[in-house]
């Protein structure tokens, strides 16, 4: 096809879209003009045009399927026959999709390679093309090189200059950028690669839930891995023992801070890459999903100058992320507030946060009491791990100061067992503590196609949902089901929400005996006061159509 006849259709097509504005399109069209450059090939170097649209027009322009295959449709495929030279394919971005000799696909990136597509039209074949990203090409001619040759088994490579090598080359550094641009566009908080059956793979946790990524070459894996090690400044020839490091970077105009662990397995190593995004954290309760009852009680809490406020859950269910929303509701100027994290997640304006480093002796209890000297209002101690920990912290209570930190119990009463466990005395609970929540992460509905669920009067029965109505003043169960969309990426969710449950450390709960019956004793407390727990509160939500019933009960059943 004739260049400007070419550029003349790639003009109308996204004069058409609308994909970039009159004033970009017409910059890259006098561009073109000075260079006599495709005008496709001018967009895409500018930027302005990304993979997938790009193939897209393609598609459409040239009247050619898009591929949307995986990389592992291509472990059977004999190399030899027919007789195609691949490589002069490969050197032209093109690819064997299919060499079946009744069906043969060839998959291109690139559609200016006029020697490759008059090469392909002398060949007496029954032949279909099709339209491929340029990572597509990467990854399938990637693979396709390594299970065509009889190179060493990249899983066992020792050579580390050979990793480093590996690691700093384009198909590496790409296929890095690629999957972690494609987690922070999902919304991934995690990235988890990980040795499965002779091969690496990648998985995504996306609101809570682990989904797999796209395949990762075979003879790229460990280089992925070294690649990663580089950028985080972990010893690459290393696989003995855990690392940890942690990444700076951007992708497209988003700030990312990105935590990586590597841990030594029995064949291989998991790397596990945790994305926290600059900015994009609203510390706010609302945002969390508090409901306006307990905000109140929690504003309350916060109002106090001395004593203990402790969050409880496992790893993954928001709790620093909650303190850190209880911080900035405080943080005025007329207070010093000192934090010690490990790590330290996010960077909060106005706030002194002290990293620990165990391994040069600067523990949770030596931190606290170097931040006591510090004369400060306020301290969020990140976990207590001990008795050492939750004695000092206590105290700090006795001598004026506000401590919010966290601990792993199950629930809100099972903080008062952890604690005594912990060699506490009864008296410092008594006197230090102002409440305890416990939380939890479920999956929130899109609200663009959740539906009504058809289960609604078996829910009601079966959870007692309609007391629970009445005494929370639910007017109208609303139990809507999951169904998924475009918008939610056919998940049904978007985004997670916090499940809470409080207790208030009143002069009833402090007159009980710290004994063997105490836990019993502060469940009957809470439900004869009104204090909802875990379960109740997600049912609180389901009733709202904000989750699902199922959702809350994967949960906190």
């Amino acid at each position: 096809m004739k260049t400007r006849m070419w550029n003349t259709k790639v003009q109308l097509f996204l004069h058409e879209k609308k994909w970039i504005s009159s004033q970009q399109l017409n910059e890259a069209w006098r561009i073109t003009q000075e260079l006599d450059e495709p005008f496709d090939s001018v967009l895409v170097n500018m930027g302005l045009l990304d993979e997938q649209r790009y193939a897209e027009m393609l598609s459409t322009l040239l009247d050619k399927p898009r591929w949307f295959g995986t990389l592992s449709d291509f472990n059977d495929i004999d190399y030899v026959t027919p007789n195609i030279n691949i490589d002069f394919l490969y050197k032209h971005r093109m690819v064997p999709l299919s060499l079946d000799s009744n069906d043969v696909k060839i998959g291109f990136a690139n559609p200016h390679a006029h020697e490759a597509f008059d090469y392909l039209r002398f060949l007496d074949l029954p032949l279909e093309l099709m339209v491929l990203t340029a990572k597509d090409f990467e990854l399938i001619s990637e693979q396709q090189k390594s299970l065509s040759s009889s190179s060493t088994d990249m899983f066992l490579s020792s050579n580390v200059e050979h990793l480093r090598q590996l690691a700093q080359g384009a198909p590496t550094v790409n296929l890095v950028n690629n999957l972690i641009a494609e987690g922070v566009k999902l919304g991934a908080s995690d990235l988890h690669i990980e040795p499965v059956d002779g091969r690496y793979r990648a998985r995504y946790r996306i609101d809570g839930i682990l989904k797999e990524a796209e395949p990762i070459p075979v003879n790229l894996q460990v280089a992925v891995i070294s690649r990663i090690k580089i950028l985080c400044g972990m010893d690459i020839a290393e696989k003995r023992r855990p690392q940890d490091g942690k990444i700076e970077t951007r992708t497209g105009s988003i700030e990312l801070d990105i935590r990586c662990s590597s841990l030594p397995l029995g064949f291989g190593e998991s790397m596990v890459m945790r994305f926290l995004i600059k900015n994009a954290l609203q510390f706010n309760l609302s945002e969390l999903g508090y409901a306006d009852d307990l905000q109140r009680l929690i504003d309350e809490d916060l109002k106090r100058s001395t004593g203990v406020i402790l969050m409880t859950g496992p790893t993954g269910s928001g709790k620093t992320t909650s303190l850190y929303s209880f911080l900035n509701k405080i943080n005025t100027i007329d207070l010093k507030i000192i934090t010690l994290e490990d790590p330290i997640e996010y960077q909060l304006a106005g706030i002194n946060q002290v990293q620990v480093k165990s391994d040069i002796g600067f523990d949770f209890a030596k931190g606290l009491r170097s931040i006591l000297r510090q004369d400060p209002d306020v301290i969020m101690v990140g976990e207590i791990r001990d008795g050492e920990t939750a004695k000092i912290a206590l105290q700090s209570a006795l001598t004026g100061h506000l401590v919010f930190s966290t601990v792993h119990t199950n629930d809100a009463p099972t903080a008062y067992t952890r604690l005594l466990d912990l060699g506490i005395e009864e008296y410092l609970l008594n006197a230090g503590l102002i409440s305890i929540m416990a939380q939890r992460l479920v999956r929130k509905l899109c609200t663009n196609c959740r539906k009504p669920s058809p289960h609604l009067s078996d829910f009601v029965t079966k959870y007692n949902l309609a007391e629970l109505a009445g005494k929370f003043n639910i007017d109208s169960i609303q139990i809507c089901e999951a169904v998924g969309c475009k918008m939610c990426e056919n998940r049904g969710y978007q985004g997670r929400v916090a499940l809470l449950e409080y207790l208030p450390c009143t002069s009833e709960v402090r007159n009980m005996a710290k004994n063997e019956k105490l836990l019993d004793s502060l469940y009957h407390y809470m439900d004869d006061n009104g204090f909802r727990n875990l379960k109740q509160d997600g049912f609180l939500k389901a009733m709202q159509g904000i989750t699902t019933v199922e959702e809350v009960l994967r949960v906190a059943g």
